[in-house]
């Protein structure tokens, strides 16, 4: 019986110090979008139907890809909302060309959106992967606005980026250098 109560113990602890980081972690993405000078990476919110997008889709036809679900919808309005509430503003929006990158980045309420073709989606465009995530770094790095940049994208393109696999409208916050700062996940 002491066996497991020492497992259920370290089970705990293991726990606690993964909830601690986490916090810590969130706490410092806060932190340096309040800062300025900083890139917001973030993951779309909620569009169902697995990766990529359907055959035949159209960049400049919603119709033919994967959209925001309703879900989806509301949690970008949701972020917004925090992301306004905790003081944070933005100084440039870009976004993924694809639709449910423009829709989250609009439903944000945060201010204009710009398409920035650098980050579209690199499931789809795997054949260009490289030349995308080395624009993207370009940008990032050649970011110096005073406040923070948003950048509206896909998971495959922050996971190139950062090594980091994001949840659907999670942010991950980075330096110029695309080194990660921290994470902030999306409102539950």
């Amino acid at each position: 019986m002491s066996n497991r109560i020492a497992l259920i113990a370290l089970t705990l602890a293991i726990a606690s110090g993964a909830a601690l980081h986490a916090k810590a972690d969130e706490e410092a993405a806060w932190a340096a979008l309040r800062a300025g000078r900083h890139v917001a990476l973030m993951r779309h919110t909620d569009a169902p139907g697995g990766t990529g997008d359907p055959p035949g889709f159209k960049l400049d036809d919603c119709a033919t890809q994967r959209n925001l679900s309703d879900k989806g919808r509301a949690e970008a309005a949701q972020i917004g909302m925090r992301l306004k509430a905790e003081g944070i503003a933005f100084e440039k929006i870009l976004s993924s060309p694809w639709c449910r990158c423009m829709d989250t980045a609009d439903l944000l309420d945060m201010g204009a959106v710009e398409p920035a073709p650098t980050f579209s989606n690199v499931v789809v465009l795997h054949d260009q992967t490289e030349a995308l995530t080395q624009g993207a770094r370009a940008l990032i790095g050649a970011w110096h606005g005073a406040g923070t940049l948003l950048v509206v994208t896909h998971g495959a393109n922050i996971r190139a980026l950062t090594g980091i696999s994001p949840a659907t409208g999670e942010i991950v916050v980075v330096d110029t250098a695309s080194a990660a700062i921290g994470r902030i996940p999306t409102p539950r």
